[in-house]
């Protein structure tokens, strides 16, 4: 009978019971500490030559080595090998085992003459068990690079079944249909799934990246408070905590960036932090309440330098993951060579909404917009939250190549300066790519009359029942006026980014350990 057919209490049984079974053979897999990995070439000439002990590099070592159709073998790749047993078939004298490692899989060929008595531990194997075998490699009468094993050890015994899906030729059955039991329990994912363990193992890649993106133009990278007396730097609802020793409340941080701001003001001219933050809010596709924000600053630049900031740092991702500037996302291909679409917001939203930029001289006018839209005009307040809902509903979908819109209202970016000429707007751009939100970035304001008005004003907006508002930072306020130098500054959310780069669609696949509600 299947695996899967049987339930699961008997099957753990039977690998108890053939644990007992190894343990009374004298092999015990939980007693070793460790096991020493290897690969070497040996050549006829008694030449040798190390080789990674992994199961990607001892295969190419063979075939690199393999002699051709009528050739004796000049060398032998000798291997003390260790994984994961993925796939396991006994064949009364002989077996042939898959072990899974971090670069991939390779068969084993074991056979009751080279083991002796040890070939009793082959036949107690399961799927999932750990061993460890040495020998040499060779290619069998299929075809298959494969060890030939010399010895075994089990290294772990897998109590528990493990969901291996099925493979048959190029075709494979994921084994895990659960989706909700794939995220509250990544480590059987991780095994049973190498499209997910592509996908975390490019998430680092790209952390490293922007790492090395940022170290090698000069910005420090800093560590800033999670808790913090006021959760600043966006609009979003925080997390509350209770410090003992203290006796206060605080705030997880929904931002990194006045933190950020006020070492700018300490004369760190360039700075970043990649650091989780918290917002007390809804699960989606997009959203999960712990994620990881990377926000920078550099003294003495402006919006422009921003923009020409994250046309190279993508590219710079792009190349160190794909080789060159384009990536697939979700069907499409995605373009990043330089330089980028500009589109002011009002100009986005007349082209494609049909609303003209007048439409938005005073709030009745606008109200009257968002009514022959279609859209609800319940809770309006300011024009700047309008302009932003008819934008988010009619523009953003079309937004496909990457495209920075300037030129956002002042009511919703209490942080930005001015644009030049007209108070109503800001130097601030929303950068979107693939028809999503991936990140923002601003000329700072760093005139402090004009930020302690901005919070005045905020704060007035909350007060009218609108919760998309920033809190009042007075000691934000105070470094402020010992002088900021003009900056600028950009964020956005590596979890939203590795989605790009990875072609997710959910952000629950790129997080490891996404936020779920407590199983009952």
């Amino acid at each position: 009978m299947e695996e899967h057919l049987i339930p699961e209490d008997e099957l753990i049984k039977a690998r108890v019971e053939k644990l007992e079974k190894m343990k009374s053979l004298g092999k015990d897999p939980f007693a070793l500490e460790k096991y020493k990995r290897s690969a070497a070439v040996k050549s006829n000439d008694g030449n040798e030559k190390c080789v990674e002990p992994y199961s990607a590099d001892v295969i190419a070592a063979y075939e690199e080595n393999e002699p051709k159709e009528g050739e004796e073998a000049k060398a032998k790749v000798e291997v003390s090998l260790a994984g994961r047993v993925v796939s396991l078939r006994l064949m009364g004298k002989a077996a042939f085992v898959h072990i899974q490692d971090r670069k991939g899989r390779v068969q084993v060929y074991f056979k009751r003459d080279d083991l002796g008595d040890d070939y009793e531990l082959v036949k107690l194997l399961d799927l999932g068990d750990f061993i460890g075998v040495t020998g040499y490699m060779f290619r069998t009468r299929t075809g298959e690079v494969s060890v030939h094993a010399g010895s075994i050890t089990v290294l772990t015994k897998s109590i528990r079944p493990i969901p291996f899906g099925k493979e048959k030729g190029d075709q494979h059955w994921y084994g895990l249909q659960d989706v909700e039991q794939r995220y509250r329990q990544r480590h059987i994912d991780l095994i049973t799934n190498a499209e997910s363990r592509d996908t975390f193992i490019k998430r680092t890649m790209i952390l490293r990246a922007i790492r090395d993106f940022y170290d090698s133009r000069g910005y420090l990278e800093v560590e800033t408070p999670v808790l913090q007396a006021v959760a600043g730097g966006a609009a979003a609802r925080p997390f509350l905590t209770y410090h003992n020793a203290l006796e206060h409340e605080f705030h997880l941080r929904i931002s990194l960036e006045l933190y950020l701001k006020r070492l700018i003001i300490g004369g760190l001219e360039k700075v970043y932090e990649i650091g989780r933050v918290f917002r007390n809010e809804g699960l989606s596709t997009r959203h999960n309440p712990e994620f990881t924000l990377l926000e920078s600053y550099e003294a003495y630049a402006n919006l422009e330098d921003m923009m020409s900031l994250f046309e190279e740092l993508f590219n710079y991702i792009s190349k160190t993951l794909y080789g060159g500037p384009k990536i697939p996302y979700q069907g499409q291909t995605i373009d990043f060579t330089a330089p980028w679409t500009r589109m002011p917001i009002l100009e986005g939203i007349e082209k494609y909404s049909g609303i003209k930029p007048d439409a938005f001289d005073s709030l009745a006018s606008a109200l009257a917009a968002m009514e022959k839209l279609g859209l609800p005009t319940e809770g309006e307040h300011v024009v700047g939250g309008i302009i932003e809902k008819i934008y988010e509903r009619f523009v953003e979908p079309h937004l496909i190549q990457p495209t920075f819109v300037t030129d956002f209202p002042l009511e919703t970016s209490p942080l930005a300066k001015k644009v030049p000429g007209n108070d109503k707007f800001v130097r601030r751009f929303d950068l979107y790519i693939g028809g999503k939100e991936i990140a923002q970035a601003n000329s700072e304001l760093n005139d402090p009359i004009d930020q302690k008005e901005r919070f005045v004003a905020q704060a007035a907006m909350r007060a009218e029942g609108d919760e998309d508002t920033q809190p009042t930072d007075d000691d934000f306020v105070r470094a402020m006026e010992y002088g900021m130098p003009p900056n600028g500054g950009l964020g956005f959310g590596i979890d939203r980014l590795v989605m790009l780069f990875t072609d997710q669609d959910a952000i629950r696949d790129v997080i490891l350990f996404p936020q779920m509600k407590p199983e009952k």
